[in-house]
């Protein structure tokens, strides 16, 4: 199949059969429609590692470019930890590995594993011991069978009773049977020659293989066990981008959740293993990208500290829970913050937060529309393919049906934006009209959409709102259609709005 690009915009729509022929960019800012100037800053804050604020109403593409703006990130670098510390366990410290160093480590905790056999290949003595093999017949098993299947007897050597001993054919079988129950060892310390020298090796229970542990695996084994415990809090394989819209103090911050035993040593869990990372740990080194910014209320403030020191404390975060003493200090999280949000919702963004996206990033005003040109339809083309692309439940789209969706974007620019000769980018409510005229062409078991979906997909998706218009010619009309007697009797408000005052009567 002969693929097409948008840059082809003068024959493009008039050469395919459909959306099928268009192809989808793999660099997912170039998947951005009608936003160039975004684009273009986007580009340069990946590069440059620079703050970016979007403004502009929903549906617009802000997501998307946050979103493709992470995967132009190189891959993260460092792993952040937390280790217990002795002196004082409730402060914790932190540590950060690079990834040569993670690398190493999980080379030497490889090692530390030691190997694994089928119990067929260890010494039979060995084998015996750990119980996966019968010692009265040799067959192998499962350690976790006391008895044999094969003789139906204790798997482990039993203890041989004197002649002398009146009840040793009673004391045998209790005997057998409690060892049959042991089922050997976890564990076997032994030696073995190796290369002309001797050396210690240790088998242990593996399942149901067996574990060989050398000198070198001994010795990295001790190694590892003489280093403070610790907990990885950042891995190295994360996400570069993390989504935090909405999220909780808790969930962007960090905490440390609650011991009901107050971290005693023996009973409940070590501080440093209750910490949890918040989101903007997590972007270290990513995209922390927040939606809807001024929802975030006073956590703006927290977050100008982490923009400013690259740095923010975990510590719990409710005073009433055992994890309130615990606190780690200098986590790193160093991340490119993206925000976005409407423009009517601007003057709810602290102003000092404003200040260090400018100071250190860029502003953009989002487009809603776009100019009518032959090259820009192309692109709307490219757009059909994309949500049908990424929806992957409904058929392509026709050349028909593309053209007839592009009269649609016309139509809307015009209705919602007021905007002749125009496109709109407003392209959420755009591709849902796409999926559902697709969900139409599916249960028609249609191979592409057709016009005839995309009228039908016009008729079902229309905004509630144009709904209770045409059913009930107004949104206080429904309201009076839908309430029953006895919530308009119930409801004082309804009460004074839907009964009729007579100066003699009163309110009937």
């Amino acid at each position: 199949m002969n693929f097409m690009t948008p840059e082809k915009t003068a024959s493009l729509l008039e050469d395919i059969e459909s959306s099928e022929d268009i192809k989808v960019p793999t660099d997912p800012l170039e998947r951005v429609i009608g936003q160039e100037e975004a684009v273009r800053l986007a580009r340069i804050a990946a590069s440059q590692r620079r703050h970016f604020l979007l403004v502009g109403p929903p549906g617009t593409g802000k997501s998307m470019i946050a979103q493709a703006l992470s995967l132009h990130l190189a891959r993260p670098t460092e792993e952040i930890r937390v280790v217990h510390n002795p002196e004082n366990p409730e402060r914790p410290l932190v540590e950060v590995r690079s990834i040569d160093e993670v690398e190493k480590e999980l080379e030497s905790k490889g090692y530390a594993e030691g190997e694994y056999i089928d119990p067929k290949e260890a010494p039979v003595s060995v084998a015996e011991r750990l119980g996966y093999r019968c010692s009265n017949c040799g067959t192998y098993s499962s350690p976790k069978e006391g008895f044999c299947p094969k003789c139906s007897r204790a798997k482990v050597a039993q203890v041989k009773s004197t002649a002398n001993n009146p009840f040793g054919d009673l004391l045998g079988g209790l005997m057998e049977v409690t060892m049959g129950q042991m089922v050997g060892r976890e564990r076997v310390t032994t030696t073995r020659k190796r290369f002309g020298k001797e050396e210690v090796v240790v088998f242990e229970r593996a399942g149901e293989m067996i574990k060989v542990l050398d000198q070198q695996a001994l010795e990295k084994r001790r190694e590892l066990e003489k280093e403070s415990p610790k907990k990885v809090i950042v891995p190295i394989t994360r996400n570069p981008f993390v989504l935090a819209t909405g999220a909780s103090e808790v969930e962007l911050l960090g905490d440390v959740r609650h011991d009901p035993y107050g971290g005693h040593p023996q009973l409940g869990t070590q501080p440093y293993d209750r910490v949890v990372a918040g989101a903007i740990h997590s972007a270290h080194q990513g995209v922390l990208f927040i939606d809807e910014l001024p929802h975030l209320g006073h956590l703006q403030r927290f977050m100008l500290t982490a923009m400013q020191e690259k740095r923010f404390p975990i510590a719990g975060r409710n005073p009433q829970s055992a994890g309130a003493s615990v606190r780690v200090d200098n986590v790193p999280c160093d991340f490119i913050f993206v925000g976005a949000c409407n423009i009517q919702d601007l003057p709810h963004i602290l102003s000092p937060l404003r200040s260090r996206i400018n100071g250190g990033g860029y502003e953009v005003l989002v487009e809603t529309v776009m100019p009518d040109t032959e090259e820009n339809r192309s692109r709307l083309a490219q757009f059909v393919a994309q949500e049908i692309t990424m929806d992957a439940k409904i058929p392509h789209a026709s050349r028909d049906s593309i053209m007839m969706l592009i009269d649609e974007a016309r139509r809307r620019a015009k209705f919602v934006d007021n905007r002749d000769k125009s496109l709109t980018l407003r392209l959420r409510e755009l591709g849902g009209l796409i999926r559902a005229a697709g969900d139409i062409a599916v249960l028609e078991q249609a191979r592409l959409i057709e016009p005839a979906h995309i009228k039908e997909a016009l008729k079902r998706a229309r905004p509630v709102e144009e709904q209770i218009k045409d059913r009930y010619g107004s949104y206080m009309g429904a309201i009076s259609s839908d309430m029953s007697t006895s919530e308009k009797e119930s409801s004082p408000y309804q009460y004074w709005n839907y009964h009729v005052y007579d100066d003699k009567r009163g309110y009937q």
